[in-house]
């Protein structure tokens, strides 16, 4: 029996996005009677079902389906009540903001070679601007992730073998990484796939994004009480000093500021520039030169440090774990 694949899309609140995914999919190499497309709302999203039933209309060679979970619980719970409604033995995972290339499902499909546990990763491709912005960079580092749910393909065994995606991950961050540390300490083997390669296209972003990106490192806590020593060695191998240093020069400053030690003020004033100018400078390093995007370097770079050590503590608070 030759092998189907089900592909599982998570969305939410992004009609548009979701369906230039889908008519990325109908462009497949691979035969529409080989492959099935599951779609799950994170929520009740009226939205959404109305702009798929639309498209539909228009494909309906495409063997889709909508489900939506009863509330808003992040993208791994979408994508746990995808792939277990899926009919197929191989499963492949992609965002409603990225677009798979047209031999994307046929590149996993000729690797695929029966194996009962098995996961497969693809290449992921970011197009940027010639002055790209410092979210457009950032977001741009995916391409040398070693395993992300923008482009994976797991068979179904493999996923049962390990539970799927923890929803304690409320977020999309980390939520794949704690899969693929699930996968190698179950030694199920993760196959580089170039050839299965999608595009993802960087949304564009509000001023001070960075600033609300920070949230997300809470979630750092909870992938390191998991797996600390996978998470030392490919997430972040030592504590991000540098965003301490910032934070306790800017508290002595206040302290000597309250007390009137002068010299200890100008010092600690002097240390805290200083920090500030040097991650300014490496995020402007390789970015865009436009005033607006230097000040928003500017203002976040002071910003960015406190926010960090918040949500890493708030996070290591909730998760009961020490991570600096």
């Amino acid at each position: 029996m030759e092998t189907k694949i089900s592909v599982v899309i998570p969305t939410y609140k992004r009609p548009r996005l979701l369906v230039r995914c889908l008519e990325a999919l109908a462009l497949q190499t691979l035969d529409k009677t080989m492959f099935e497309v599951v779609i799950v709302s994170d929520g009740p999203d009226r939205a959404t079902g109305e702009a798929i039933a639309r498209w539909y209309a228009t494909q309906p060679a495409v063997n889709l389906r909508y489900l939506s979970t009863p509330a808003k619980k992040g993208p791994a719970a979408a994508r746990n009540a995808g792939w277990m409604a899926a009919k197929h033995t191989l499963i492949a995972f992609t965002d409603d903001d990225c677009v798979p290339a047209p031999g994307w499902l046929q590149a996993f499909r000729c690797h695929y070679h029966g194996e009962p546990h098995v996961a497969m990763t693809g290449r992921v491709q970011v197009p940027l601007s010639p002055r790209p912005t410092d979210f457009e960079w950032n977001t741009a580092q995916l391409q040398t992730a070693e395993f992300i749910t923008a482009n994976c393909c797991c068979s179904k065994a493999a996923l049962l073998s390990v539970d799927g995606f923890d929803e304690a991950f409320g977020m999309a961050w980390r939520e794949d990484s704690e899969l693929q540390f699930k996968l190698i300490t179950q030694g199920i083997p993760i196959v580089r796939i170039d050839e299965a390669c999608v595009w993802h296209p960087v949304r564009p972003a509000p001023w001070g994004v960075s600033l609300r990106e920070q949230k997300k490192g809470l979630y750092n806590a909870l992938l390191y009480k998991k797996h600390p020593r996978l998470f030392r060695e490919k997430i972040q191998r030592r504590p991000l000093w540098h965003y301490y240093i910032t934070v306790l020069l800017f508290a002595a400053m206040c302290a000597a500021l309250v007390f009137d030690w002068r010299p200890w003020f100008q010092l600690a004033l002097a240390g805290w520039l200083f920090c500030v100018a040097l991650f300014t400078w490496k995020r402007l390093r390789r970015t865009r030169k436009s005033i607006s995007h230097i000040a928003e370097m500017a203002v976040t770079s002071m910003l960015i440090p406190f926010a960090s050590v918040y949500w890493q503590w708030y996070g290591a608070i909730k998760y009961r774990v020490l991570l600096l």
